[in-house]
């Protein structure tokens, strides 16, 4: 496929109305969104003040804007786990549980050609040395 690949274009067999991936950035691509996400999808950080201490730089009103956003956009959902004192806890919908293995690719990408900045060691890792017992492995 690598001699292909700079021939020939890769098309599909459909003609999209729009880019899949320009439209798939229009929310995934904002800045802190998939931060957001990977706190709710992996560290399990699921209310507004965790998530907030969890990613630095990201300020309450961005949060409360990006949350508005993923959750018309169908990713996020609140839960209600009081009324007074109101808390909420945020959890992913199955429109935002599809963006798990898009996440796992940027991790993949990250670790493998990032590795001096994502490692102390600067070793570059795989998906399956750096999370052994998930069923399914990338790469």
């Amino acid at each position: 496929m690598k001699g292909k690949q700079a021939e020939e274009p890769i098309l599909p067999t459909v003609a999209f109305k729009n880019c899949p991936i320009k439209t798939s950035l229009g929310v995934l691509g904002k800045k802190w969104t998939f931060l957001i996400l990977r706190d709710i999808a992996f560290l399990k950080v699921d209310r507004f003040n965790q998530i907030l201490r969890s990613t630095p730089g990201l300020t309450p009103r961005v949060l409360t804007l990006r949350l508005k956003e993923l959750r018309e956009d169908g990713f996020v959902e609140p839960l209600v786990v009081r009324r007074k004192p109101r808390q909420v806890r945020w959890r992913l919908t199955k429109m935002g549980l599809d963006t798990v293995p898009i996440m796992m690719s940027f991790i993949s990408f990250g670790t493998t050609w990032y590795s001096r900045e994502v490692f102390e060691d600067s070793k570059p890792r795989t998906i399956g040395e750096l999370f052994p017992d998930l069923p399914l492995q990338l790469g």
